[in-house]
């Protein structure tokens, strides 16, 4: 079972289901969410995965239309990014406390990537998700 928080330890979860790859999305809204080059993400079913404190810190952000992004309402960690509608959720793998171990890996939305980050890790590449 693989366990993660936020930055400032008042959310943390359980996993109850494996995490088989992960995704590197380069869009615009995870690279403001994330403040990064990128945001990490795995996809696990709803309900595998499991709040063991703070689930009343766990604030929404409606990104887009059907799109909903977690985060931690002290210290603003990214937790997660739905599609309302999905019987799944992704995680934001950098929130894991658990080691996960070598899965496999895909770069999204590069055509969206920041123009001053360069892609030269091998991995799979997707144009447009």
């Amino acid at each position: 079972m693989l366990t993660g928080s936020c930055l400032c330890g008042a959310v943390a979860y359980t996993l109850g289901a494996p995490l088989a790859s992960a995704t590197h999305c380069h869009c615009s809204q995870c690279r403001k969410a994330h403040g990064a080059a990128f945001a990490t993400y795995a996809s696990v079913p709803k309900t595998a995965l499991r709040f063991t404190r703070g689930a009343e810190r766990v604030r929404t952000f409606n990104s887009s239309p059907g799109v909903a992004r977690t985060f931690c309402d002290q210290c603003g960690a990214t937790l997660q990014w739905m599609e309302v509608d999905s019987d799944s959720t992704c995680i934001a793998l950098g929130t894991l406390d658990s080691p996960l171990g070598p899965i496999p890996q895909t770069h999204i939305f590069v055509d969206s990537k920041a123009d001053w980050f360069a892609i030269r890790d091998g991995l799979p590449q997707d144009p447009n998700g």
